[in-house]
Parts: C-alpha cells; sequence; structure tokens
C-alpha cells in the first residue's frame, strides 16, 4: 500500500526532536541551523515543483484523466513542503514579500477563467470576472490591459492588479483552480470537478479556450518553478550577498527573534485566525484554504508541523532524509529543562489536535469545508479545538521566548482577539 505523504511524516514523527538537553547549542548554532532548514524546505518545494511542472506538461500534450489525475497528484505532493515553509515568513521581509505571488488566497477565480452562474466576487473587485483565458484584453477600471499572449511574466504582473488582493494570477491556487475547477458543493461533500476536456485540442475543447487554458496552466507551473529557485537560493551556504548571510551577519538575538515571531505569527495570527477562526466565524468555504482540492486539512497541518520543525530543529525531507541540528528547544532545556517539557508537551498537544482535522477528512471523508457548515457543532467544536491547541502552543512560544533571553515578543494576531 502506497504511502500518503501524511502518513510518511506521521511515522517519522517520533524520530524528529532530540533529547532534552542532549546537544549543547550556542544562539548562533541554533540561527544558523535554521538557516540550513529553511535552505531544505525550499530545496525541497522547488523540486517538488518541479515535478508538478512535468506532470502538467504531461496532461497539456495529452489531456486525459488518467494525466489530469497525476497532475492533481504532484500538485498534492508539493503542497507538503511548501506549507512547511510559511512560518520562515513572518519575521524575514525577503519571504513574505515574495510569498504573495505563490500562496495567495482567497482569490477571485473569475479573473483567471470561466465561473458558474451565481459566482460571488469579492466586492468592488473590478477584474473579478474579466476572464483572462477566454480575452485576448482585458478592462480593469479605466485600463484596458494586452493579455493575447500569456507568460509567466504577464501572470506575475497581473498579480493585484485593480488594487485588488483577491486579483491572484499565478501561485500554487491559481494552478489548483485551473486542476479542479471551482468547487460548487457549498458546505457538502465534493471539491471541483472540472473536466480534463477543458484542456483538450480540437473539437474535444469544453468551455472554449483550450489553448489559451492550456498556456496559462504552463506559464504558472513556470513561474512556480523559478520563484521557488530564487528563494532556495536566498537560503543557500555559500553566497556572501544572499539573504542566509545577511541573516547570520546580524545578531543571534535578532535572528531567535525572527525564529520565535515567526512560530508565533503563524500559530496564533494566520493559522488560528485567518486560516481556521474566519472561515469558521462565516461558515464561509469562500476563506477555505485549498478550496478547490479540499486539501485544507493537509494545509493546516504542514503549516503546524513547520512550527514544530523550527522548536525541535528537525526537518523530514521528501526524499525520505531527516535533518536534525541544535534548536530553540535546546536552549530553553539548558535554561530550565521542566519548562522545556511542558513547551514541548503543548507543541505535541496541538500537532496532535490539528491532526485531527486531516483524520476528519482522510478517515471519515469530512472535509474542512464540511467542519465549518453552520449547525455542524461537532464539526464546528473540531476547529475550536484546533484554535484553543494553537493559542496555547502560542503563550509556549512567548514562554521559550522569555527563556532564552526575548522579551516583548507581541507575535502577529491579525487583529484577531482569542
Amino acid at each position: 500500500m502506497e504511502l500518503t505523504p501524511f502518513k510518511r511524516n506521521l511515522i517519522a514523527l517520533s524520530l524528529f526532536a532530540a533529547p532534552l538537553g542532549a546537544q549543547a547549542a550556542t544562539q548562533q548554532d541554533v540561527v544558523e541551523h535554521y538557516a540550513d532548514v529553511a535552505h531544505a524546505v525550499f530545496a525541497d518545494s522547488h523540486t517538488t515543483a518541479i515535478a508538478l511542472e512535468q506532470a502538467i506538461d504531461a496532461f497539456v500534450a495529452k489531456p486525459s484523466e488518467q494525466t489530469l489525475q497525476a497532475a492533481k497528484k504532484a500538485w498534492l505532493d508539493a503542497r507538503v513542503p511548501y506549507q512547511q515553509s510559511e512560518v520562515f515568513r513572518f519575521g524575514n521581509a525577503i519571504v513574505d514579500d515574495w510569498e504573495g505571488q505563490l500562496n495567495a488566497w482567497p482569490l477571485d477565480e473569475g479573473l483567471i477563467d470561466y465561473v458558474a452562474d451565481g459566482y460571488q466576487a469579492e466586492l468592488g473587485n473590478a477584474g473579478a470576472t474579466a476572464n483572462i483565458i477566454a480575452n485576448q484584453s482585458i478592462q480593469i477600471g479605466a485600463t484596458k490591459l494586452d493579455v493575447a499572449e500569456i507568460t509567466p511574466d504577464l501572470l506575475a504582473s497581473l498579480n493585484e492588479v485593480g488594487g485588488s488582493e483577491a486579483n491572484v494570477a499565478s501561485g500554487y491556487h491559481a494552478i489548483e483552480f485551473l486542476l479542479w475547477g471551482q468547487d460548487l458543493h457549498g458546505t457538502q461533500a465534493g471539491a471541483g470537478e472540472r473536466p480534463y476536456t477543458d484542456f483538450a485540442y480540437g473539437e474535444a475543447c469544453t468551455h472554449g479556450n483550450c489553448d489559451r487554458r492550456r498556456d496559462y496552466l504552463k506559464a504558472a507551473a513556470d513561474l512556480l518553478v523559478d520563484d521557488l529557485a530564487w528563494m532556495r537560493d536566498q537560503w543557500a551556504e555559500g553566497n556572501k550577498d544572499n539573504y542566509r548571510a545577511t541573516l547570520l551577519a546580524d545578531s543571534s538575538e535578532n535572528g531567535l527573534r525572527k525564529m520565535l515571531f515567526g512560530m508565533g505569527s503563524l500559530s496564533l495570527g494566520e493559522l488560528a485566525g485567518e486560516r481556521m477562526k474566519v472561515a469558521l466565524e462565516a461558515n464561509s468555504t469562500e476563506d477555505e484554504h485549498d478550496c478547490f482540492s479540499d486539501n485544507t486539512h493537509n494545509s493546516h497541518f504542514y503549516n503546524e508541523q513547520g512550527i514544530y520543525n523550527v522548536l525541535t530543529g528537525s526537518y523530514q525531507r521528501v526524499d525520505g532524509g531527516e535533518l536534525t541540528g541544535p534548536s530553540i528547544l535546546d536552549l530553553v532545556a539548558e535554561k530550565d529543562p521542566q519548562a522545556a517539557k511542558e513547551i514541548k508537551a503543548s507543541f505535541d498537544k496541538a500537532h496532535q489536535q490539528v491532526k485531527t482535522l486531516v483524520v476528519s477528512a482522510e478517515q471519515n471523508n469530512v472535509h474542512f469545508d464540511q467542519l465549518i457548515a453552520a449547525g455542524n457543532t461537532e464539526g464546528n467544536a473540531l476547529v475550536n479545538q484546533s484554535i484553543f491547541a494553537l493559542v496555547d502552543q502560542t503563550k509556549h512560544i512567548e514562554r521559550a521566548a522569555k527563556l532564552i533571553g526575548i522579551d516583548n515578543l507581541n507575535p502577529d494576531t491579525a487583529d484577531h482577539q482569542f
């Protein structure tokens, strides 16, 4: 039986953390290893994006149900390392400024392609139904744009066109929409059901413009690969002009602050807040992260895994290798072994609680968009329990910071009250 990426990571989980206090670590050692982990995560993200690009090339060359499913699987596989990279966003401006071109959401998919009748767009978004694929030029407010040739550079230039963050032309979610199509099931079971014939040649083409749809999918995949190669190289050793060199030239205290701020901000404002609380309180599938593919449970889990990785200085490579080294947990254990155990226990609880969303989807076939449905008391409670666990985890991140001398951490709440 083939193991899913999620199950492979669960098997490896018991190997992640070294015994508390087993390795004496300096602050500089921990920051340097953090850079090593970041490089590995972005390198794996790049590798899996190349595999996705190759699967897309095979699909557009010979559209079929089989090649479409292979491209979808490659997309799902590519999400595993990438979602673990988001812990590096907060505190590292170079990552946060770059991330929008790869992972911005939610998006007004009508900017890209046809949508169903009754499509609910972002209020006031002039580009919400521009439909790049169906048109040689598009009108955004008073501006007319030439989109006749669909290239990676064109897609990059169209992100947030017209000033709306919902105008997302590139990245994982644009590719996801093209592969799956809209999820029209609301809070009922089912993901997007785009037919492979939307990319077919000649008279087999459905919904028109299949040539442009193929061009768009290829251009988006090309841009994704190029963007990830750039970020991988920012964390590589041996380049005195990249971000890694800048990070390591700064004080180790500032490096630790970036690490802890990134963990806390992803845990609290982003994952507990923007990705769970917003969707739950509004019972809104439009605010679901991987909304077209119904892969949101895995995206949430691997975000949490990324936070766990930074605490423990560990990362499970996509090729099965393990990267371990000096960690924040080691620094805490040197100051207060009992506190280190309590902090790790909070992380373990959050990790296991977010995993229940995966179990719900993979074992019970109840996905995140069903859990957040109005009236689903049990599902709502499951999501709320994950939010509570992430809030507690964040408190323990702040505790760890104080123990190793990082005051006033103030992780980003994204204006949410918990």
